[in-house]
């Protein structure tokens, strides 16, 4: 099965002109471009997930340069390596990069390593905000229901007098939280009837 080389282009307004980063790909010898006019900033981009979807095992995904590609370093970061994970190489003609070489893996496998340390972080980071929030005195996540509400809440539902928008308003109690309510103590796991 033949491997395809894709090749990516970017500009940011309607108003800049795509000949420049066409001619390098085409002169690289590329099988299909895929090209779009739109801020870097936006996340939906639509020809570079044309491209994703159709890559498979062995290809190769050639940009001008890696500012086209990629909306920020650490959306950069993610792409190289989605890349990385299909076996997909990358070359990028401004920064002389070919993911296929030696010197390339070793940049596959550096933005990779600071992924995951930016990922590791984050998650010390938070690890620190909640034992620091526990200190204080705060848990965290939902607060508890009043449970005399809830049963207040139920006692009126079950009278028949009342719509759900009343019950609410007299206990304070929502309709997600009476209806969580009564599946699990009167309906066997049903949704009550309105």
């Amino acid at each position: 099965m033949k491997n395809f080389i894709f090749g990516y282009a970017r500009v940011s307004t309607e108003s800049q002109n795509l000949n420049r980063q066409l001619d390098a790909l085409q002169k690289y010898g590329v099988d299909h471009i895929y090209n779009e006019k739109m801020t870097g900033t936006k996340k939906d981009r639509p020809e570079l997930a044309k491209m994703i979807d159709r890559m498979t095992e062995g290809d190769t995904v050639v940009i001008e340069s890696l500012s086209r590609l990629g909306r920020s370093t650490k959306d950069l970061i993610e792409l190289v390596e989605l890349f990385n994970q299909q076996n997909v190489n990358l070359v990028s003609l401004k920064e002389s990069i070919d993911t296929s070489t030696p010197t390339g893996k070793l940049l596959f496998t550096l933005m990779s390593a600071i992924a995951q340390f930016e990922r590791d972080v984050i998650a010390d980071r938070t690890k620190e905000g909640l034992k620091s929030a526990r200190a204080r005195g705060r848990t965290g996540g939902r607060p508890k229901t009043n449970t005399d509400a809830v049963k207040k809440a139920v006692k009126l539902y079950k009278t028949g007098q009342y719509t759900i928008k009343e019950i609410e308003e007299l206990t304070g109690i929502k309709k997600d939280t009476l209806y969580r309510t009564l599946r699990e103590e009167h309906y066997n796991g049903e949704r009550p009837p309105l």
